[in-house]
């Protein structure tokens, strides 16, 4: 649904975005992390057919970004981070507006208006001008002005910001619910919470370039290691542990807790617990350590801008 191949865009002598690959199948998310100037907005630009990439090739929904960029802009629903309201438009009329640039038929039109405002919260607010809405209600507003036409692709720009608790939740359901239809959608955030949760694919953009690009859990492996697992105890541990089952390894210890690094948990999770108590070991607790998306994240980040050793031939 989305593809991109070695995607690039230059600025006189700088290269905002530079090889960027992606592949985003229909029905998944791809969220894309990175820091301020990554060039994360470049490449949904570019995927949007508003900017013209330097170098390379991409295609939304079938279409090429370039020899196609009229079909690519009707498939796409685009939240950017300037929404361009019209402060003195209510809701109705500027979803109105919308619709007819989209060419929707009237009565499907008022339709789609209405029921979008009712998912959103923003039923009782139809008559007032935008100009009197919260930062939070402008963000849902922006957000049922990208789904109006019903598109294919989603390109979201930090969706849920500026919106309290409960409103954010309830973006957060709504772009649950368009994963499971035949919708692929791009996610841009720095909430790395909302990321874990949203996420079926995670690329991590820096310097323009893709540091990562798998799943939450593939990152972890990836960027961590293997799992590592906590077993609490009741009593001291001595010095002396007994003999730990094949592909377990102590990373840490104190006196109440001990954390493994397993290679298949699975498998020698059991075989590691019966091995404790065997030992007399008197274990209170034993899960996974949790391993944030944060963790990776500042790994992957760390790594990228570790000096790179040069190899003499």
């Amino acid at each position: 649904m989305i593809s991109a191949q070695d995607l690039s865009k230059q600025f006189d002598d700088f290269w905002a975005v530079d090889g960027v690959n992606l592949n985003v199948p229909p029905g998944k998310v791809l969220v894309l992390l990175g820091p301020n100037g990554a060039g994360k907005t470049t490449t949904v630009r570019m995927l949007t057919s508003i900017l013209k990439p330097t170098r390379g090739h991409a295609s939304v929904n079938g279409f090429d970004v370039v020899k196609e960029a009229h079909l690519v802009r009707k498939s796409v629903g685009v939240l950017t981070e300037h929404h361009g309201l019209y402060g003195r438009m209510t809701s109705v009329e500027y979803l109105d507006f919308f619709g007819q640039l989209y060419h929707l038929e009237p009565a499907l039109l008022r339709k789609r208006i209405n029921r979008l405002l009712d998912d959103y919260g923003l039923g009782d607010a139809r008559k007032k001008r935008l100009g009197e809405y919260s930062k939070g209600m402008r963000q849902k507003l922006a957000l049922t002005r990208a789904l109006l036409h019903d598109p294919p692709v989603l390109l979201l720009d930090e969706p849920t910001s500026a919106m309290d608790p409960e409103s954010a939740r309830m973006v957060r359901n709504a772009i649950l619910k368009l994963r499971s239809t035949e919708r692929s959608i791009i996610l841009c955030t720095h909430n790395l919470v909302e990321a874990e949760e949203l996420a079926d694919q995670i690329a991590i953009i820096r310097h323009g370039r893709i540091l990562q690009n798998d799943t939450l859990e593939g990152l972890r492996r990836r960027l961590l290691g293997p799992p590592e697992y906590e077993a609490q105890v009741s009593a001291p541990v001595n010095e002396n542990l007994p003999q730990l089952p094949a592909g377990v390894i102590l990373t840490a210890q104190s006196d109440a807790t001990l954390r493994f690094q397993i290679d298949e948990p699975e498998i020698t999770s059991p075989e590691l617990l019966r091995c404790l108590l065997d030992n007399n070991l008197q274990v209170t607790a034993f899960r996974e350590a949790p391993r944030s998306l944060e963790m990776a994240y500042l790994e992957a980040v760390g790594r990228a801008d570790q000096p790179q050793e040069i190899i003499n031939d």
